[in-house]
């Protein structure tokens, strides 16, 4: 019996060293350590024994039986160890070679001139609010000055979903409920960006188009003026427009301020000599201001005694197509990728 084991013991290493691969290797796992192996067999084998022989036997076996396992193993690290590096070697990468260009996505114009301004703003201790795109009627036109049968509603056609909602025509109505909101009516300093909607479709007006508004609120004896409503435009126009842009206020009409400006830009096509673009004017609109009126503080709680402040609003689709020269406000909204991927190339610009 002692005979028979080494002999299969010599077999089996013989065979082990000479497979090829790890399907020859399992076959030898299953011809000598399986059920049906020659290892098993003679355990099998062993009921024919002496009581004295059989643990001799048995722990012999399997003494063999873990050299055998011990052997497969080492030999199945081996080939793993072989077909990986075989993969890596055909799958190398030339890092010499030309890379294949991935295409990127591209921030709308829109965003980056809404992100330059916020970030703009809350450097100068703003705080950026929001508020719902359905609005009441009371946000958007009564808490602003507008009562119902107002004539300036007319200057605003609105979309009405039912007699009290509708898609806001100005994010001024952010403004009020900012006001309301603020229960303790202390100063207000806040910038707002979002969609607005009206029934306007040409080249220079879209029926959703974006505004951003400004509203600074504090108490009377720090004297807020309109020098402050230059100073804080000046600024803001410059760093989104250009350095060299010059400040012109007109007086207008707005219901919730009081006075009332519209703001105008020297063209920055023709640096204010004449052109197509500012119709020969040298000048721009973009923007328009004023004291807020106050009526406004008064109805949204705000003492008019007490407290005072201004309010500005710009369209940021206009200040896209100013920024980047885009001849077409409804480019802004045709989701061509080939028009918006080229604006990481005019910021680098």
């Amino acid at each position: 019996m002692k005979g028979k084991i080494a002999e299969i013991k010599q077999n089996a290493i013989e065979e082990i060293a000479n497979v090829k691969d790890l399907a020859q290797l399992n076959e030898k796992r299953v011809k000598y350590l399986g059920k049906k192996g020659e290892l098993t067999a003679l355990l099998r084998g062993m009921k024919d024994l002496s009581s004295e022989q059989r643990p001799i036997i048995g722990n012999l076996v399997n003494v063999v039986k873990e050299e055998l396992e011990n052997l497969i193993k080492k030999k199945e690290i081996d080939f793993k160890k072989r077909e990986i590096n075989e993969s890596l070697e055909k799958e190398k990468i030339d890092i010499t070679l030309p890379s294949t260009k991935i295409k990127r996505g591209s921030k709308h114009p829109v965003n980056r001139i809404i992100e330059e301004i916020e970030d703009l703003f809350v450097s100068m201790g703003y705080d950026v609010c929001t508020g719902p795109e359905l609005e009441t009627d009371e946000y958007c036109f009564e808490r602003l000055n507008l009562p119902k049968g107002h004539p300036a509603r007319d200057m605003q056609d609105s979309f009405y979903i039912t007699e009290e909602y509708l898609l806001r025509t100005q994010t001024s109505a952010v403004q009020a409920r900012t006001m309301v909101a603020n229960k303790e009516k202390t100063p207000i300093r806040e910038i707002t960006a979002g969609k607005t909607y009206r029934r306007e479709d040409d080249a220079t007006h879209s029926h959703q188009f974006g505004q951003i508004e400004g509203l600074v609120i504090d108490y009377k004896e720090n004297n807020i003026s309109l020098a402050d409503l230059k100073g804080t435009l000046e600024v803001f126009v410059r760093k989104v427009i250009g350095e060299s842009c010059k400040l012109r206020f007109r007086p207008s009409y707005f219901p919730f301020t009081e006075p009332s400006y519209e703001v105008d830009v020297s063209c920055f096509k023709c640096g204010g000599k004449g052109c197509n673009l500012c119709k020969q004017t040298g000048w721009i609109e973009v923007l328009g201001c004023g004291m807020v009126h106050p009526n406004v503080l008064k109805i949204n709680g705000y003492d008019p005694e007490k407290f005072g402040g201004f309010a500005f609003g710009t369209g940021v689709d206009r200040l896209a197509m100013f920024k980047y020269g885009i001849p077409d406000m409804r480019y802004l909204y045709a989701n061509d990728v080939r028009f918006l991927s080229q604006f990481d190339r005019k910021d680098e610009d």
